[in-house]
């Protein structure tokens, strides 16, 4: 079992938990996100078995270090004329002379030694296993990074169509009070039209949300390699990472971040490469064996009669071959491989500013986001406040439906904008944990 299934598997234990049977609550946690990507995602699929055929490649199969054996058999007959003559004698003719041989053969072929082009050919394979298993894990992490956006925005518009609803149903209550004070004379016809459109547009609003809603969540049954559904729920609960383990995190980056250990793997497999050419400048000896058996049988001929022959033998052979000079090649292909390691290198300095970039830009975001969604936490606190006492006015004449309705806006804005605050920060911490190589290791 390839160390991806395992890390897969050990994935899945991480996030396991009890489902709430479907048929009472249709609902899907984030763990159960977690589960059915990493099990039925296309992308995730397709670099476990990029993974496997890495492994069949590493295998002593595909090493050089096992011999080959080879059998072959062979048959032949022939049926011939033949007119014999002789001086001083009367010619003979013989006619239809039969002549079978078959036989067969066991070949054996070992190389004992290469100039360790074989040794190092085969750590290099390996060094390229454990690559694909960081690609793999790399492809996990880009897909779980796109599973939380699509699963966030989700709970993002469920709660927005909450508060849209409610919003609704406010309206909806405006409008019977003001068609009852209208009733007795304590509005005008004005109140009620402004209630009216108030309402229209709020059923707008919601209308359109939860189409949203409903094409998101098809993103979402994509993802994780369902058929397109809206019949789900998501959590819309979200725990933040202690700030003292983001920054243990951050700080062991150089060691865990994902990209970085590619390089590095890269490293390791170009300074292989090198030592594979190398092995051009030694000579080679190998072993060969053979076995055989062979059976041949003659007709009558005029000098001797017929016979039949049976041989049968072993035979070995240890031969040395040495390209003293090869017109070059050999020395321009290690000048070549150490090249590329030259640029392996570059390259790596270029990663490790990228990442150290790349992971302050993303800390600085979480930091900011996060506090942007605490201001809109008492943002929301404020506008409630605003909006219970406006509401209260309204109901005893002190101020107009305008200002009654603007105190609902700036509610739902709040709200709203607090929604969008926390799964922004959500995200951002995602993003400071993938960058830091802990994106794997952490509860959802």
């Amino acid at each position: 079992m390839s160390r991806v299934k395992l890390l897969l598997i050990s994935i899945s234990c991480l996030f396991n938990f009890t489902l709430v049977a479907q048929e009472e609550t249709p609902f899907l946690s984030k763990k159960e996100a977690i589960k059915q990507t990493l099990e039925k995602n296309y992308g995730i699929k397709i670099a476990d078995n990029n993974v496997e055929i890495a492994e069949n490649n590493a295998g002593i199969l595909n090493s050089g270090y096992l011999p080959t054996l080879v059998g072959s058999a062979f048959a032949d007959y022939s049926l011939d004329d033949r007119l014999t003559e002789i001086d001083g004698e009367e010619p003979r003719d013989q006619n239809d002379l039969e002549n079978t041989s078959y036989g067969g053969s066991l070949d054996l072929n070992y190389t004992i030694f290469d100039g360790l082009g074989r040794l190092y050919n085969y750590r290099q394979l390996k060094e390229e296993y454990n690559l694909s298993e960081l690609e793999a894990r790399e492809t996990i992490e880009n897909t779980l990074l796109e599973l939380f956006s699509v699963y966030f925005e989700i709970a993002r518009l469920s709660e927005n169509v909450e508060v849209l609803e409610q919003t609704l149903a406010i309206s909806k209550e405006r409008v019977t009070r003001a068609e009852y004070l209208f009733e007795y004379g304590q509005s005008n016809k004005l109140e009620v039209l402004n209630a009216k459109v108030d309402v229209t547009n709020d059923s707008i609003n919601l209308i359109g949300t939860r189409q949203q809603l409903r094409n998101t969540k098809r993103d979402l049954s994509y993802i994780i390699g369902k058929k397109p559904s809206v019949n789900f729920e998501v959590d819309t609960i979200v725990g933040f990472t202690p700030q003292l383990k983001i920054e243990n995190y951050v700080k062991e980056a150089k060691i865990n971040n994902v990209s970085l250990l590619q390089i590095e793997k890269n490293l390791v497999i170009s300074e292989y490469d090198i030592k594979v050419n190398k092995s051009g400048y030694l000579p080679s000896v190998g072993l060969t064996g053979s076995y055989g058996w062979n059976r041949n049988r003659s007709a009558d001929s005029p000098f001797f009669p017929g016979s039949l022959q049976t041989t049968s033998g072993l035979s070995a052979r240890v031969s040395l071959s040495w390209d003293i000079f090869d017109g070059g090649s050999t020395s321009v292909r290690v000048r070549n491989a150490k090249i590329l390691y030259e640029n392996q290198q570059i390259q790596k300095k270029q990663i490790e500013n990228e990442v150290d970039r790349d992971l302050k830009n993303a800390l600085d975001n979480y930091q900011n986001r996060l506090y942007i969604y605490e201001l809109q936490e008492q943002n929301v606190v404020t506008s409630e406040a605003n909006f219970e006492r406006s509401e209260e006015r309204f109901k005893i004449g002190q101020i107009t439906s305008i200002e009654f309705r603007q105190a609902q806006i700036n509610l739902i804005n709040a709200k709203t904008s607090k929604n969008l605050a926390k799964y922004d920060a959500k995200l951002a911490e995602l993003q400071v944990l993938q960058l830091s190589g802990q994106l794997l290791n952490v509860q959802f």
